[in-house]
């Protein structure tokens, strides 16, 4: 009797124990499994404050070695590099005339691109989905679209009215053809299988064009738009070289006629800033469109 009192008083102690090792041989694979602790690394710490800090860092390379490279170079015989605080000057004092610029320069630059995106984004998905105008259209585009648009400048300013219609006529072909090519190619990607579903759900060849064809080709579309616009810029620059009166290109081509060449040099500056803002403002516009792909 007092054997069977003690073996009942030691079961719940016995039970206790149990659970406690079932808990701990269940618990330690968790921490078998878990990873060791290890600190960031600078570069995972300095992406996650500065993500772009590559680029940055190249940044700051290129100015000290243009810094150093200005130490060695004598500005009064050679003052074709100016020192980098004399040219942030330069931009400082020169901002209410590159605004002008800036200004005169867009309203030659949106209408030609804005047109040529219009057209090509158009006239693309339309080769892309009928047979017969593709085969009229592609084989004229490889022959045109190769050709630099540098050489219908001179005749551009030669035969329209104004400099203003030239340059815009410029820089539309400039971006036309990117768009274009890419706005077919966009086209001509997408799958036959969503062609027949759109037909058999009664679509229009209008409705498969606009809810079937223009969606399924826009990363084709933003990628034309992006070559088109580094074109656009190109040849805004070189278009006010020949014959404007106020623009970013005439900036930098009246200073360095008079020899000024700090201004010259932080015109160039600004003119890339610029360009990259207008880049960069249509990647965030392609980010947000194809919210799909991200």
């Amino acid at each position: 009797m007092s054997q069977s009192i003690t073996l009942a008083a030691e079961a719940p102690d016995a039970a206790v124990a149990a659970v406690t090792a079932a808990a701990t041989e269940t618990r330690a694979p968790a921490f078998a499994l878990s990873a060791p602790f290890r600190a960031p690394s600078l570069a995972a710490s300095l992406a996650r404050f500065l993500p772009a800090w590559e680029s940055l860092l190249l940044w700051a390379v290129l100015i000290a070695a243009w810094q150093i490279s200005s130490y060695f170079i004598d500005q009064t015989t050679n003052p074709l590099l100016p020192a980098p605080r004399i040219v942030l000057d330069a931009l400082w004092d020169s901002l209410p005339e590159l605004w002008k610029g800036t200004v005169s320069s867009f309203f030659i630059l949106v209408p030609g691109y804005a047109l040529a995106v219009a057209l090509g984004v158009l006239l693309g998905l339309l080769a892309g989905l009928i047979p017969g105008l593709g085969r009229a259209a592609f084989p004229f585009a490889k022959v045109v679209a190769p050709v630099p648009p540098t050489v219908y400048i001179p005749y551009a300013i030669a035969v329209l009215p104004t400099f203003h219609l030239s340059a815009t006529f410029v820089v539309f072909i400039g971006a036309f053809w990117p768009v274009f090519q890419n706005a077919a190619a966009g086209a001509h990607a997408v799958e036959k299988r969503y062609r027949d579903n759109a037909r058999v759900l009664g679509f229009s060849r209008l409705e498969t064009l606009v809810r079937v064809i223009f969606p399924a080709s826009l990363p084709h579309i933003f990628s034309g738009m992006a070559v088109g616009l580094g074109f656009s810029f190109i040849l805004l620059t070189v278009a006010e070289l020949f014959g404007a009166n106020a623009g970013l290109g005439r900036f930098v081509q009246y200073y360095a006629d008079f020899a000024d060449y700090p201004r010259m040099v932080a015109g160039i500056l600004y003119t890339g800033l610029v360009t990259w803002l207008a880049m960069t403002g249509l990647d965030k516009l392609r980010h947000r469109a194809l919210f799909w792909l991200r």
